[in-house]
C-alpha cells in the first residue's frame, strides 16, 4: 500500500540516476519502481522515465522528471543522522565525490542539486545541550566546519 505522505522531488530527466545513487549510498533505501511514459507527450517520448518510486533512509519519495523549470534549492534538505565519524565520512564523501559540493556546518549538495545535512547524533545532542554554555561551544565549533568533525565537537562540548 502506498504511503499516505510521499516526498515528490523534481528532476530534469535524471530521477532514475539519482534514485539509484541514493539506494546504493544510504541504508534503508531502495528503488521500488520506474514508471515510463505510455506515449509521446510535449516534454518527451514514449518510454521515457516519468517517475521513480524510491526510499531514502526509509522515507518514501517520488522522483518526477518534470524538466528544468524547478531546480532544487537549500530550502529543502535531507538530514541524515550518523552514528560515528566513519559513517559521517562515508556519506559525506559519497555525495561530494559523485559530482556534489561541500557547504558549511555539515551541509553538502549532490550532483542533482539536492541538499543534505550529514549530522552526527553527537552534534545534535551537543547543540541542544541543556547547558547553554555547552551548546554555544558546540555551535561555535560547528560554524567553523564543512564536514562535521565529531572529535572537535566532543572537545568543544567538554570545554
Amino acid at each position: 500500500m502506498p504511503s499516505k505522505n510521499t516526498i515528490c522531488l523534481w528532476f530534469d530527466g535524471t530521477a532514475e540516476d539519482a534514485a539509484n545513487f541514493y539506494a546504493a549510498t544510504f541504508p534503508d533505501s531502495a528503488v521500488k519502481a520506474v514508471h515510463r511514459a505510455p506515449g509521446d507527450y510535449p516534454g518527451g517520448k514514449k518510454g521515457d522515465v516519468l517517475t521513480v518510486e524510491f526510499t531514502v533512509a526509509g522515507i518514501p519519495c517520488l522522483g518526477l522528471n518534470g524538466g528544468p523549470v524547478f531546480p532544487h534549492s537549500e530550502a529543502f534538505s535531507f538530514q541524515i543522522a550518523t552514528d560515528d565519524q566513519e559513517e559521517t565520512d562515508r556519506l559525506w564523501h559519497a555525495i561530494v565525490a559523485n559530482g556534489g559540493q561541500e557547504s558549511a556546518c555539515g551541509w553538502c549538495k549532490d550532483r542533482w542539486g539536492l541538499s543534505w545535512q550529514i549530522s552526527p547524533r553527537v552534534l545534535i545532542a551537543a547543540v541542544t545541550d541543556p547547558d547553554p554554555a555547552v551548546a554555544q561551544r558546540a555551535f561555535m565549533a560547528m560554524m567553523t566546519m564543512t564536514k562535521i568533525d565529531i572529535a572537535a565537537i566532543e572537545a568543544a562540548r567538554r570545554g
